[in-house]
């Protein structure tokens, strides 16, 4: 599903990725985990597109990505979420699901002007859509409530729930259940594994929370300085000595 090799980032004189490479399988959850400032976000922002890598290559589907411009990746099938809530407070919380199917819709700009049959019909059926969505995450009590003033482990959910709504087979998470209580992350574990199995999404996960990167990925990438140090099934990530020192800042 998706190949990185020596992928490399500077920021001036700061490297933030060195080189990395690793490979994630259809269908698998990956984590990518590292101490803060380790490059994990900064992957992510190229695999989207925000981000201009200076060295390396992104193959997606046996399509090369560096190529693609930012607007193509959710038509391609990436989803995303992002570390601070990227929502639009003062819309509700089915009109943000609604944003996340955008690129689903086919009205231009001037038959969307002149309100034309057509694109009412689109609306109503990205709104159907949405509603599905919503009722998957448990969200359709809230549905027309603004994204402002909800909860802030709702407000993930939410995010999570745009990122679906695009349709994506890759589906990319940062820091989704960061902040969240220990029965909100335990039930975001669930709804995970669940989504994973009926729409059989291959997920890639950043998150600090290792009992959830534990118990949910079947393979763990870690970073550090921007250079990968480890990679394996959970345990033995979690048992590497350079994995051990990079968190701790001692050797084990």
């Amino acid at each position: 599903m998706l190949e990185v090799h020596e992928l490399t980032v500077r920021f001036g004189g700061i490297t933030a990725l060195d080189g990395v490479g690793f490979t994630v399988a259809r269908c698998a959850m990956v984590g990518l985990i590292g101490p803060n400032g380790a490059g994990k976000t900064t992957l992510f922002n190229c695999l989207t597109r925000r981000h201009r890598a200076d060295g390396g290559e992104v193959r997606y589907e046996g399509r090369g990505l560096l190529a693609e411009p930012p607007h193509a990746i959710a038509g391609l099938g990436i989803g995303r979420t992002f570390q601070n809530l990227g929502l639009f407070p003062r819309m509700s919380v089915r009109e943000n699901v609604m944003v996340g199917a955008h690129h689903h819709g086919r009205a231009g700009f001037l038959t969307a002007a002149l309100r034309l049959p057509r694109v009412r019909r689109e609306e109503a059926r990205l709104r159907e859509e949405a509603d599905a969505v919503l009722a998957r995450l448990d969200l359709a009590a809230v549905a027309d409530h603004p994204a402002a003033g909800l909860p802030f482990g709702t407000l993930k959910r939410v995010e999570l729930a745009r990122a679906l709504a695009g349709r994506p087979r890759l589906l990319l998470l940062d820091e989704p259940v960061n902040g969240l209580s220990h029965g909100e992350v335990d039930a975001f574990a669930d709804t995970l594994r669940a989504l994973r199995e009926e729409l059989s999404l291959t997920v890639v996960v950043v998150e600090h929370h290792m009992g959830f990167v534990m118990g949910t990925c079947d393979r763990v990438v870690c970073l550090d300085f921007g250079r990968k140090i480890a990679e394996g099934p959970p345990e033995e990530v979690q048992r590497d000595p350079a994995v051990i020192e990079a968190y701790l800042g001692t050797a084990a």
